[in-house]
């Protein structure tokens, strides 16, 4: 586990941001989802060692977040997801100066700091001031001096906001090498479903304060429903009634396609004993798998 964490509470003033949050997170790259207000930052906060709750323990890479917060930041890289460059300063000094606040020597730190912008690509940018790089580059710059001292546990704050179609994908591929073929476990906060999907094995979604789900996506997706893709020839109005009034969920595409949402108890073969009833025949039935966005509209409670 990279982080346990139990009963964790944390208000400011009458506005209480954590409520009881217990979790464990699993080795990998772990999402952490939720609508605004509910609750991630300040939970990121704590886990960086940057906050102490107000009530509940935890621990992050084995090291206890009330009594071993330096210790914590030492091991842990974060980037963040407000820009923290500092102008008149050219990315190999500011690279090196992060490696340097983590602990390293100060010719170790130089000289990783020029492996790192390689490997994030801003190799034959290193030497340019910082206020001169583009949000694509600023980026990658916040995410080379979170890797610079070799971190066991890296956490990314919005790591593609601000960027275009093809930034985003490059950023997210450094991301999954990263978690894949670097060891280093990563945790995720975004509000884009699509980068958690992309990038992310497990999933933490947090609402009002607490837990709303956690756990591995593909066991998630499948909690309480099975989606399948169906097509009919007939009058579909009668069937779509018939299905909904079973418990199943309905969704109408514009080619006339139906996403149907079916109750992971229901029996499937309901599904055309309904046409079968109705007169209509089952042209098209493909079972899909089911989307973040789904589980994160169930999980908050919006429709």
């Amino acid at each position: 586990m990279i982080a346990e964490i139990s009963d964790l509470q944390f208000s400011y003033g009458p506005i209480k941001a954590l409520d009881g949050i217990s979790l464990n997170l699993a080795e990998g790259a772990v999402g952490l989802l939720g609508p605004n207000g509910a609750g991630k930052s300040t939970l990121l906060r704590i886990l960086l060692g940057f906050l102490a709750p107000q009530h509940g323990q935890g621990r992050v890479l084995g090291f206890d977040i009330r009594l071993e917060q330096a210790r914590i930041r030492r091991h842990v890289g974060y980037m963040p997801e407000d820009d923290c460059l500092i102008p008149g300063m050219d990315a190999v000094t500011f690279t090196a100066y992060f490696g340097e606040l983590s602990g390293m020597p100060r010719q170790e730190a130089m000289k990783r700091a020029h492996d790192v912008l390689f490997y994030v690509g801003l190799g034959e940018s290193r030497y340019r001031f910082l206020e001169t790089y583009s949000a694509g580059m600023k980026q990658r710059l916040k995410l080379a001096q979170a890797i610079v001292h070799d971190p066991k546990l890296l956490f990314l704050d919005e790591p593609t906001s601000n960027l275009d179609p093809q930034g985003r994908r490059e950023i997210l591929e450094l991301i999954q090498d990263i978690s894949s073929k670097k060891d280093i476990q990563v945790l995720i906060c975004s509000h884009i479903l699509s980068d958690i999907e992309t990038v992310c094995s497990d999933v933490v979604i947090l609402n009002k304060g607490r837990l709303a789900a956690q756990g591995k996506l593909s066991e998630l997706r499948e909690l309480h429903y099975r989606l399948y893709e169906i097509r009919i020839k007939g009058e579909g109005e009668g069937f779509t009634a018939r299905i909904k009034a079973l418990g199943c969920r309905v969704e109408e595409t514009e080619d006339k396609l139906l996403k149907v949402y079916v109750p992971a108890e229901m029996d499937i073969r309901e599904i055309f004993r309904v046409a079968e009833g109705e007169k209509c025949q089952v042209r098209h039935f493909v079972r899909s798998r089911t989307s973040l966005e789904d589980l994160f509209a169930r999980a908050v409670g919006v429709d």
